[in-house]
């Protein structure tokens, strides 16, 4: 179910996918995660340990439980984050942790023995008859253990490392992000705006406040378009400002293609030039029943509500 009217999609691209073997569609700017939601697939991993049912909870890269696996041919990408991952046509992704299936899984037995599975209990149990624990209890421990599982074909897939120059590096292209950018190319410094999201903007995206007398996001698509007209702005969306080293020297990692493919970058800023937006993240829980795939912190539902919303994710 979808808010009529709202969330930047376009609703004449129809795009198919499938999540565990079941065929799904979205629109053309929806994520993984909310294209799953407009189609009230509230399930979508289990926990680590005692294998509980666990759905989206966030909508950025600090999503703990929508971990899935991207399949195309014989390249597989495991633990991928279905709120960071954009929806294209004939995706397929499958759901980790789970067996047979995600709805009935096996080992969610644990759930119901967790009383007897406490910290550690596996090096006191497992300790006699000797043998059984190379030759039965540690390979039954290492199928169980783990999330995701890596293609052990051969990975057809190109991966890059580049090197870039710059005065000023942006991290982050929400509302402060952007006007840093703006600020610094219009002064005809040499700027790097790196984002982990798609698109551009920030919490401005989802934002019903008016800037300049724009709505938020007719202010951000100007500031982007401005900002793609100086010669001297690089904007690198996808990108993922991985740490900070002596030198003024970062790591990024940019996600290019349909999200598949890897660069390494090593991105060189002047002393001082780095600037770091940090949005303010609200841990409010909106609680609607019992059931804890209904449960989703305040900034995700702003956020995933515009494209796919549900009287009960969203109380």
């Amino acid at each position: 179910m979808r808010v009529a009217g709202k969330g930047l999609i376009d609703r004449n691209r129809v795009l198919r996918f499938t999540f565990g073997g079941q065929s799904f569609e979205g629109f053309a700017g929806d994520s993984l995660a909310s294209a799953l939601l407009a189609n009230d697939q509230r399930l979508i991993g289990r926990s680590f340990k005692y294998h509980r049912p666990r759905g989206i909870v966030t909508a950025g890269s600090e999503e703990p439980n929508a971990l899935v696996t991207l399949e195309r041919g014989f390249a597989r990408e495991p633990n991928s984050r279905a709120t960071m991952q954009p929806l294209y046509d004939g995706l397929v992704a499958r759901p980790q942790n789970a067996w047979p299936s995600l709805k009935f899984d096996v080992l969610a037995v644990n759930d119901v023995l967790a009383p007897f599975l406490s910290a550690g209990f596996y090096y006191k149990t497992f300790m006699w008859p000797r043998k059984f624990w190379e030759w039965v209890y540690e390979p039954a421990i290492r199928q169980a253990a783990g999330l995701g599982a890596l293609s052990k074909r051969y990975d057809h897939e190109l991966y890059e490392k580049a090197y870039a120059h710059c005065d000023v590096l942006i991290i982050g292209a929400g509302p402060a992000g952007l006007m840093a950018a703006l600020t610094a190319g219009r002064a005809g410094l040499d700027v790097i705006l790196a984002d982990e999201h798609d698109q551009l903007g920030g919490r401005l995206l989802s934002e019903m406040e008016h800037i300049d007398g724009m709505p938020a996001a007719a202010w951000v698509q100007a500031a982007v378009a401005e900002l793609a007209g100086f010669a001297n702005v690089r904007i690198m969306a996808n990108t993922t400002v991985t740490g900070a080293y002596d030198q003024g020297v970062f790591g990024a990692l940019e996600r290019v293609g349909l999200g598949w493919r890897r660069c390494r970058r090593d991105c060189r800023a002047k002393p001082f030039g780095a600037f770091t937006q940090r949005e303010r993240s609200y841990a409010r829980a909106l609680w609607s029943g019992k059931s804890p795939l209904q449960i989703m912190i305040a900034p995700a539902s702003w956020q995933q509500a515009p494209c796919a919303a549900t009287s009960t994710a969203l109380g």
